[in-house]
């Protein structure tokens, strides 16, 4: 594969949004080079008669009915833990 140009890996790195010093585009180039050569090399294994898998160990999904437990801790105890609480809720700063 060819070389990436440090062109190309300002481009790459304004959409990732990524900032990169001058003095780190040859650098950067090189390596993410030796990379994509790396990837290509894995594409030429011959792969035809290796049988895909989307998991290794044989586990499989374990199910189990929710059961509710009823707890021995009164809501004020468990309530005087939380930073900051108002009317038997915790109170938490806005997300969005």
């Amino acid at each position: 594969m060819a070389k990436l140009t440090v062109d190309e890996i300002q481009a790459v790195a304004k959409l990732a949004r990524i900032q990169l010093q001058d003095n780190e585009l040859a650098s950067v180039s090189e390596e993410v080079s030796s990379i994509l050569d790396f990837v290509m090399a894995i594409n030429e294994v011959d792969t035809a008669r290796v049988v895909p898998t989307s998991q290794v160990t044989g586990i499989t999904n374990v199910w189990r009915e929710d059961e509710v437990h009823k707890c021995k801790i009164a809501p004020k105890d468990l309530l005087s833990e939380a930073p900051d609480f108002q009317d038997g809720c915790i109170k938490v700063k806005k997300v969005l």
